[in-house]
């Protein structure tokens, strides 16, 4: 598998280069959230507002006002909990093109609950006007942003940092609302989203092998949910539906698989893997997301349940966890 290097940060100098109506802005997490290399070519487009994220989000507003796109980049948690209601009443209710790059995402920081994005999903996608995306391998990661650019009101990212894998054609960009069918099959339809695509890739293969045919869709965006292909991919399922996510199973991508399915009337089993009513501690992403249920012996366990039969896979078999590095660069701040 290619591991990508610093994607975000490599973009933005790229794709910023001649946007002079374009800022990045930062909390004082400049380093831990790749806008580094942007600061430094472009020091006259850069603004730290430092550990004041309420403020920081009122000044992008402001900004966006006279005409200029501000990308706010800081950890998630710092955006959704703290500056909530600036979010929403400074940058949603004007409908003002403020992008907000929300690192840390779930299991992906073993900063403990204190820098886990666990709820972001559930409450950014409750905000009317807000357009909610989240890559899931280089591909997106890279592409993100334009597509970002691209949305005239406001976007929040829930963004990859460091090394990335690529699990997508590299021509083939992220698109908004625009699911990726990776496989096709009539026995189950699983839908997941950011890191566990890469988790769920794990197990399909081997569930093949053992006779189940699963149609494995990847979610890129979080809001609008309203593409027309999601119902159709859902009707053939035998045995039902399953999502995975990096996120709370309340408001996140299980509630919206299942306020569709309940919109068209598709009776029909969900299994929504997820945290569940739990906050998470600091560890490594492998020993995380196999505590919580979000990796791909999970998913095979799920798979199990709905169809009722037995499939034998271990733990062995699967494709080797890919054991992420600390993001050292950025020294205490890169939990």
């Amino acid at each position: 598998m290619e591991l990508v290097s610093r994607v975000h940060a490599n973009n933005l100098v790229k794709v910023l280069k001649d946007r002079p109506d374009v800022y990045v802005l930062s909390a004082d997490l400049t380093s831990s959230c790749e806008a580094d290399l942007f600061r430094d070519a472009y020091p006259e487009r850069f603004i730290s507002g430092g550990i004041a994220e309420q403020n920081l989000v009122s000044f992008a507003g402001g900004l966006s006002r006279e005409g200029f796109i501000p990308l706010i980049h800081t950890f998630g948690v710092f955006i959704y909990r703290r500056a909530y209601d600036q979010a929403a009443m400074s940058v949603a209710y004007p409908n003002l093109p403020v992008k907000f790059f929300g690192f840390l995402p779930g299991a992906t920081t073993p900063g403990g609950a204190t820098h886990q994005a666990i709820e972001d999903i559930a409450l950014m996608r409750s905000l009317p006007n807000m357009t909610v995306i989240e890559p899931g391998d280089a591909t997106e990661a890279k592409g993100c942003l334009e597509l970002a650019l691209s949305i005239n009101g406001p976007v929040y990212v829930r963004m990859l940092r460091g090394e990335i894998p690529r699990l997508f054609d590299a021509s083939c960009p992220m698109k908004l609302d625009a699911p990726r069918v990776l496989s096709e099959g009539t026995d189950i339809t699983l839908f997941s989203s950011g890191i566990c695509t890469e988790e769920a890739m794990r197990a399909t293969a081997l569930l093949g092998q053992r006779g189940v045919s699963v149609t494995h869709v990847h979610i890129s965006t979080h809001k609008p949910f309203n593409n027309t292909i999601i119902p159709g991919l859902i009707g053939p399922a035998k045995y039902g539906v399953i999502t995975l996510e990096n996120h709370i199973v309340t408001g996140g991508l299980g509630t919206a698989v299942a306020e569709k399915m309940a919109e068209h009337k598709i009776c029909k089993k969900l299994i929504k893997l997820g945290l569940r009513d739990t906050f998470i501690h600091g560890a490594s992403r492998p020993y995380l997301m196999k505590k919580y249920g979000l990796d791909a012996m999970a998913l095979v366990n799920a798979c199990e349940e709905l169809t009722g039969s037995a499939f034998d896979i271990k733990e062995p078999e699967l494709e080797s966890v890919r054991i992420d590095p600390v993001h050292s660069q950025a020294k205490p701040e890169a939990l």
